[in-house]
């Protein structure tokens, strides 16, 4: 049956081949291979049932103890206090728009006004012929 649905722990891979392997020109013989395979997935497998069968419920209890307590503070502490920024922070916000509507508007568009006449010209530079510098800013 499928223990890791959501593919939680796909980024760890123990098994012999993912962990054991043999490069090009160096090769054991295959009864040691084999045997060593066999030594590796026995220990393995009876290590992590021993441990998930004495430590895994322990754990199990304090995640559940943990989740419970975070869920706890999302719900009743952080959703009210987020939603009660939220209420704060939109009158804030008209009162900013105020501000910036009646003070720095006016001046952003006088800026504006002084920048509208400037023009832009492009000069591509030939390397061949030496131009001075004062004869590119010349209109």
């Amino acid at each position: 049956d499928l223990r890791d649905p959501n593919r939680l722990n796909t980024h760890l891979q123990v098994m012999w081949d993912d962990i054991i392997g043999e490069p090009e020109g160096l090769r054991s013989l295959d009864c040691t291979w084999n045997c060593s395979k066999a030594c590796f997935q026995g220990t393995m497998n009876c290590c992590y049932v021993l441990l998930t069968l004495l430590v895994a419920p322990c754990f199990a209890f304090c995640a559940g103890i943990s989740f419970a307590c975070l869920s706890f503070q999302h719900v009743w502490a952080n959703g009210p206090a987020l939603r009660l920024c939220k209420i704060n922070f939109a009158y804030f916000r008209k009162i900013m728009k105020v501000l910036m509507a009646a003070c720095v508007a006016p001046c952003m568009e006088t800026v504006g006004l002084v920048f509208s006449k400037a023009k832009i010209r492009t000069v591509k530079s030939d390397p061949e012929k030496e131009k001075d510098i004062e004869e590119i800013f010349i209109t």
